[in-house]
């Protein structure tokens, strides 16, 4: 009877996200894991920062959102190439926290009156949430990348990391204006 509920609870089942890193054993299959996840980060963001662009009420930050609009795409053919780097066949796995993150974009725009300071600032807020999350994401895969010796792929996934990183400069540099400059902002 122990060993039936023993059996039990090591079937029990787990979450998808659980699952994935449970299967993950080696530091390879947790690099690909995180390089299959940033991937439908970047996928993701070439869908939600249009509606940023559109959202956004100052010219500045427009700019800033299209901006970075083309630099994902640029990192989604990146990564694109980093699978074929790797041998392996391009998939995205779905990130649970970018998606969060992504509707941290969308509740702004939903909750917040078109053309206002508040939009703006809401949107710099959820941009640089997104920043810092993929800077988050990126550090760790070059860490990883590095103690594997894949130079090519840590030096690859780096060009990423130093876009994201500029981008959050950028927005933070916009949120540092002074209020009731909407049209600087």
């Amino acid at each position: 009877m122990a060993k039936t509920t023993a059996t039990k609870k090591a079937k029990a089942p787990v979450d998808s996200k659980m699952a994935l890193l449970v299967a993950a054993t080696t530091l390879d299959e947790l690099l690909l894991t995180g390089i299959k996840e940033i991937y439908w980060t970047e996928k993701h963001l070439t869908k939600a920062l249009p509606k940023m662009v559109v959202a956004a009420g100052s010219a500045q930050l427009q700019a800033q959102f299209t901006e970075h609009l083309a630099i994902t795409e640029a990192q989604v053919t990146r990564l694109e190439g980093l699978f074929e780097t790797l041998g392996e066949k391009i998939v995205a796995q779905k990130c649970d926290a970018m998606e969060g993150l992504a509707m941290d974009g969308e509740h702004v725009i939903e909750n917040t009156v078109a053309g206002t300071e508040a939009r703006d600032t809401g949107l710099i807020m959820a941009g640089l949430k997104v920043e810092n999350f993929e800077i988050t994401c990126y550090t760790g895969l070059i860490q990883l990348a590095t103690k594997l010796g894949q130079t090519d792929v840590a030096a690859l996934l780096q060009q990423s990391l130093a876009e994201e990183q500029q981008a959050g400069q950028m927005l933070t540099e916009l949120s540092e204006q002074p209020s009731g400059e909407k049209a600087e902002l």
